[in-house]
């Protein structure tokens, strides 16, 4: 039988009404079973089994992390160490929450407090919450203020897809141009860092090209790669002295799924990185030279996340996490 053009027309259209709905409803069921239950009261309740040091009123900046990075490279060697080394380890779009999925091996987090590791709540966003956040939770500006240790009032990138001028630094600059360190690294997957057009530290690579500065800056295909390149590099018994890596399981559930510990994906997410962070960990501290080399460790996010998205200002999205062996 053939099809009239009327026909035909009036099939394609109950076909895209049938994709239309089926996505509607695919929408809505994630919503009903991950969102609907993920209040700021269940979010609350949840921090707070985690085990944090501090409160959500009393969460700190992420900013501080540049500070602490920056006073462990200019502070005395303990006795017994010759050199200092210092390694960022970054769980993109990391809830605070979904800590409580720690698990008793495999954890870089859950190891780093068996051994002594303070563990705080942190803020993205300009400001803590409840206050209107100044800058958008999301990855380029997080990260921007963890390296640079100011918020985007100052080093400007309020979005992704902004590139970052040089009135502001950030650590892997800084650090190898004053020779604090011998040489640094940034390992990531997302291209939005350095390698596609307004890349946010795309003047920041050129500059460090044009000034012959030890920085490796190195895109991966993906995590697996990633975390097998930086094993690699931290078995090098000349590895950088600053490492910094980002590792991206959770934000890439979070966005496909859902940003929420009710959903099965992203807690799952967040225990792959953590061992994908723990694999890390037992690379340094099985370094030969460990024992003679003075290890900062740092684990954190950029910000969190809510619904399948992120940069907003709501309590999920703003608390993010510093675990650290020393602060």
């Amino acid at each position: 039988m053939k099809l009239t053009k009327k026909a035909l027309t009036s099939i394609i259209a109950s076909a895209v009404l049938l994709v239309v709905v089926g996505v509607a409803l695919s929408v809505y069921f994630t919503w009903y079973m991950h969102d609907s239950k993920d209040t700021e009261s269940a979010y609350r309740a949840n921090v707070a089994k985690v085990g944090y040091q501090n409160t959500i009123e009393t969460a700190i900046p992420q900013t501080a992390i540049y500070n602490a990075i920056v006073a462990h490279f200019n502070s005395e060697l303990p006795v017994g160490k010759t050199e200092k080394k210092a390694i960022i380890i970054g769980m993109d779009g990391c809830r605070a929450d979904v800590l409580t999925e720690m698990q008793s091996s495999n954890s870089i987090i859950g190891t780093m407090l068996q051994d002594g590791a303070s563990i705080n709540l942190a803020y993205c966003g300009g400001v803590n919450y409840p206050e209107k956040n100044t800058q958008d939770t999301s990855t380029a500006p997080g990260w921007c203020s963890i390296l640079t240790g100011v918020w985007a009032t100052e080093h400007g990138i309020t979005g992704n897809d902004i590139s970052k001028d040089m009135s502001t630094k950030i650590l892997h600059t800084s650090l190898t141009e004053q020779k604090i360190i011998d040489s640094a690294v940034f390992n990531t997957k997302w291209a939005g860092h350095f390698s596609r057009k307004n890349a946010t530290y795309l003047n920041e690579k050129q500059y460090a090209e044009d000034n012959n500065l030890p920085i490796a800056y190195n895109k991966y295909k993906n995590n697996e790669v990633m975390l097998e390149e930086t094993i690699a590099e931290l078995r090098n018994p000349n590895c950088a002295d600053f490492t910094f890596v980002i590792y991206e399981p959770t934000d890439a559930a979070g966005h496909g799924y859902g940003f929420t510990i009710n959903n099965p994906r992203y807690k799952n997410a967040f225990i792959q990185g953590d061992d994908y962070g723990y694999q890390t960990l037992c690379t340094i501290k099985a370094r030969e030279t460990f024992a003679q080399e003075d290890w900062l460790v740092i684990v954190t996010s950029d910000h969190g996340g809510y619904g399948i998205e992120h940069g907003e200002d709501s309590i999920q999205e703003r608390m993010t996490f510093i675990v650290a062996n020393r602060y």
